[in-house]
């Protein structure tokens, strides 16, 4: 696929105006300190992940409405000190998978939650465990259009939701420096990890790479690639439906949260990407930090002649370089003998 979107000097200044409904904010404190009435940790056990150089746990914490998501929480064996944390988000459609999956951060010197997707990883991957009991409003079969109707049963309520609970789980985890905490993902992931920057506001860092939910209405506009295709789908039958969900999605526009992010943010981007298109990442972090009176350190790095798989295993040392720098991640153990 040949890039398809702005060219990349016009990217590169692009910053467009965002139609944020006036309670944006609102709505998201009043749903945010609903969610944490209760403590953040169910259970923290021990999970077997045939390996000697990582410890596991299987995590199980209060999301939206107080649900119990799950999660891996890995860290490296053998180190006792409180260790920096990287909270990663899975892309669309994938699950928590298994505990001996992504072993990236861990293997950096960083303790490592990785959140399961609540009603998800049935598309990709190796599965999840969390169901999503509240996905009964209208809406189309896929996650991207569950409940978008209205902005109070949308999906991504409730995920954005779990994902800023996921750093308060991690804070409260045995051995995790709290003071020190990065959002990282990719695609979905990516989306969500910048809802949690513009959320959460003492993150230290936040890596963004193809992020889903940004510049929503130009890229409904230009893709009809899952997932933003199945929210196509869904209007290309319920014809009178378009203003409902255009508000809808309005809460969950990437660029907003970006706009209120103060943490310093990494970015990644594919030029040829048709499935999150590269206008939307842009759009993110030309204007990420431009509400909070601070000037974040932030960078971005753009691969012209790839997809959403963006800069793939090159873009994430990186991400390992730039987050040393943040984190200073603590040793990684010895080899058993």
């Amino acid at each position: 696929m040949p890039a398809f979107d702005l060219p990349t000097r016009e990217l590169e200044r692009y910053r467009p105006e965002v139609q944020e409904p006036p309670d944006f904010d609102g709505f998201w404190r009043d749903t945010l300190k609903e969610a944490a009435q209760t403590d953040v940790l169910v259970s923290v056990r021990p999970a077997e992940n045939g390996l000697r150089l990582t410890r596991t746990w299987d995590v199980t914490f209060r999301g939206f409405a107080g649900d119990p998501v799950r999660a891996w929480y890995s860290r490296p064996a053998g180190v006792g000190e409180p260790l920096p944390a990287v909270v990663e988000y899975a892309g669309y459609g994938r699950g928590r998978g298994l505990p001996h999956e992504r072993l990236t951060w861990v293997n950096a010197g960083y303790a490592h939650l990785l959140m399961d997707n609540r009603g998800q990883g049935d598309q990709y991957g190796n599965g999840g465990a969390t169901p999503d009991p509240h996905a009964f409003a209208p809406g189309g079969p896929g996650p991207a259009a569950r409940g978008l109707l209205d902005p109070r049963d949308y999906h991504y309520r409730r995920l954005i939701t779990d994902a800023v609970r996921a750093v308060a789980a991690v804070r409260a985890l045995p051995g995790v420096d709290a003071s020190r905490v990065a959002a990282v993902g990719n695609s979905q992931g990516g989306g969500l990890a910048l809802a949690v920057a513009g959320l959460v506001p003492d993150l230290t860092a936040a890596l963004v790479t193809a992020p889903f939910l940004c510049g929503i209405r130009r890229a409904l506009d230009l893709t009809d690639a899952s997932p933003y295709g199945e929210i196509s789908a869904y209007l290309s039958v319920h014809r009178g439906a378009q203003e409902a969900a255009y508000r809808t999605l309005a809460y969950m526009e990437g660029v907003s949260f970006a706009r209120r992010a103060a943490a310093p943010a990494h970015f990644g981007v594919g030029l040829r990407d048709t499935v999150c298109p590269p206008s939307g990442a842009y759009a993110a972090f030309n204007r990420y930090g431009e509400l909070t009176g601070v000037d974040p350190r932030k960078e971005i790095h753009a691969y012209p002649y790839n997809g959403h798989e963006g800069g793939d295993a090159v873009q994430v040392r990186r991400q390992l370089d730039w987050l040393g720098e943040m984190l200073e991640p603590g040793p990684v153990s010895s080899p058993p003998g």
